[in-house]
């Protein structure tokens, strides 16, 4: 390997990625940004569910959108091969099983049992492969009450207690902005094939992961649950406030509102010394954090008469300089043009071979030897058929053809500018 070719720390690794929508997508896309070869199988002419949730839709050259690239499927899917193989057809699933047999990981979501009828289920596929990575990927795990349910972001946040304690203290229930029960399942997903991974390259022993969405964001309650499980706390909705440090929250400031999130004895009494009102740190009801949770509503009062006058961007810089924690509160729009980014290289932008450009959000970890690495473009459906093919399974052209002309996979031609 030359000095100019980065190092890829999942390089030679294979991915049968069988899954949809987001938190697989989300876990194989991760697997890919370091290396792994991932081969993402999609329903010919359709493809993964995502393509349509739009708009927003990639914009063409031409000023039209391309109906299959939504912003929604580019997000998860960078750095993998699309072939487009029809699992439904007895050859297609069997041409999968093929490719199974040469996988170090096969991802997949569907329902429980939904695969046992290809033969592509876990039994199946290691009586073929005894050593792979088979991560199955659900809304409520392969046993249980719920086992047979469908899974949904929004479903588990409820269901995993999230809702309960996101929201306005007296308002209703809120989901997040985002699918975190999908997303963080992705993560949990990508660490458990990691060290399956390791087990297997120590010992040849393959395993079935077993990772559902109400588990993971069940996890994810963290210190919430704990406040359970330890002290029979029953955790309700606070809005920003924290459940046990004060004061941290948002604050009215003259040109809208700022975070500032005090979150030991130190930072609060530089806080009042900085604000000119060093008498606060020295108040008993206030000078430790446990006496601050007692009488949270008097010292947040203060604060907010404290602050009130000030406009955010000054008061953040007079508070930070302090080592006090305090921020703006971005719109979306604020964040992409904040300084950061660009320094952090958060933006990667692919151009496509008809010179569309499509923007991604990098891989935020930094890896002195193994960086996140930057290959593919998200793929169209099925745009790889023969070349996967031919790569994992040495597919002759011939067979390629019998294949397309009995409609078990279809190669999508690349685009390619005027």
């Amino acid at each position: 390997m030359s000095e100019a070719t980065p190092k890829r720390a999942l390089e030679g690794i294979k991915v049968l990625d069988l899954s949809r929508v987001l938190a697989g997508p989300w876990s194989t896309q991760i697997l890919a940004d370091f290396g792994a070869d991932v081969l993402k199988v999609e329903l010919p002419g359709k493809g993964d569910d995502t393509r349509g949730w739009g708009p927003p839709f990639l914009s063409l050259p031409d000023g039209s959108e391309d109906p299959q690239e939504s912003a929604y499927y580019l997000c998860a899917n960078r750095n993998k091969r699309s072939a487009a193989i029809d699992i439904a057809n007895p050859e297609g699933a069997a041409l999968v099983r093929r490719l199974a047999a040469e996988a170090d990981i096969l991802v997949e979501n569907f329902k429980v049992g939904g695969l046992a009828k290809y033969g592509l289920d876990y039994v199946s596929v290691a009586a073929l492969n005894p050593s792979i990575v088979y991560c199955s990927i659900t809304g409520f795990g392969q046993s249980g009450p719920y086992a047979d349910r469908g899974g949904y972001d929004f479903v588990a946040q409820g269901m995993g207690g999230f809702m309960s304690v996101t929201g306005e203290e007296h308002g209703g229930p809120l989901r997040a902005g985002v699918a975190m029960a999908d997303l963080s399942t992705g993560m949990y997903a990508t660490v458990s094939i990691m060290m399956a991974l390791r087990h297997a390259e120590r010992t040849g022993e393959g395993q079935q992961i077993d990772v559902s969405l109400l588990d993971t964001q069940i996890a994810m309650l963290a210190n919430q649950a704990s406040n359970w499980l330890v002290g029979g706390i029953n955790p309700g909705r606070l809005g920003n406030r924290h459940p046990t440090v004060v004061p941290y929250k948002t604050f009215e400031v003259a040109d809208g509102i700022m975070i500032i999130a005090i979150g030991n004895d130190g930072q609060f009494r530089a806080f009042c010394n900085e604000m000119g009102v060093p008498e606060l740190a020295d108040d008993e009801r206030f000078r430790t954090g446990r006496s601050r949770l007692i009488n949270r509503d008097a010292i947040e009062a203060r604060v907010q008469e404290v602050v009130r006058e000030f406009e955010s961007g000054p008061l953040i810089e007079r508070l930070v300089a302090k080592g006090i924690p305090a921020g703006p509160v971005n719109t979306i729009a604020d964040v992409f043009a904040d300084p950061f980014v660009e320094h952090r290289k958060t933006v990667h932008r692919f151009t496509r071979d008809d010179g569309v450009a499509i923007p991604t959000v990098a891989y935020p970890g930094k890896l002195s030897a193994t960086p996140a690495d930057y290959r593919y473009r998200p793929p169209q459906v099925g745009e790889h058929s023969r070349e996967v093919l031919a790569d994992w399974l040495s597919c002759e052209p011939d067979e390629l053809a019998k294949l397309e002309g009995q409609g078990v996979i279809r190669q999508r031609e690349k685009v390619r500018a005027d």
